[in-house]
């Protein structure tokens, strides 16, 4: 079994370019506003609001939409090279470097604008 996650993203072919940036590779199947990418031990799985099963409506009617807070964390052996490398690259900063207790962070958004943290362990 692949564990794998879900993004609701606005722009297919933008998110896509994305995430090949971050190591994900396109499997495909990629069909109407859908599509699917593998990398770092994980299936992402990519859906436009309004498409495929996980961009239906809910059954208080909401549908689907990107951002919030909830992400996925990439580790990563320099945080400050890989922020300068995306962004350079497009990627939207949301909150620069971080030092913690258990190593350093930063948030980049994809396009659509759900946040990929950044870590690098102590």
């Amino acid at each position: 079994m692949i564990p794998g996650f879900r993004y609701i993203v606005d722009d297919i072919t933008a998110a896509v370019a994305f995430y090949r940036e971050l190591g994900f590779e396109d499997v495909g199947p990629r069909a109407g506003g859908f599509a699917m990418l593998e990398g770092h031990g994980l299936r992402l799985m990519l859906n436009t609001p309004g498409a495929g099963g996980a961009g239906q409506a809910a059954d208080d009617g909401k549908v689907p939409s990107p951002g919030g807070w909830s992400r996925i964390q990439l580790e990563v052996a320099d945080v400050d090279q890989e922020l300068r490398r995306l962004s350079e690259a497009g990627a939207r900063v949301r909150t620069s470097r971080i030092d913690g207790r258990g190593g350093a962070q930063a948030v980049i958004e994809d396009p659509a604008g759900n946040p990929v943290e950044l870590f690098a362990p102590a």
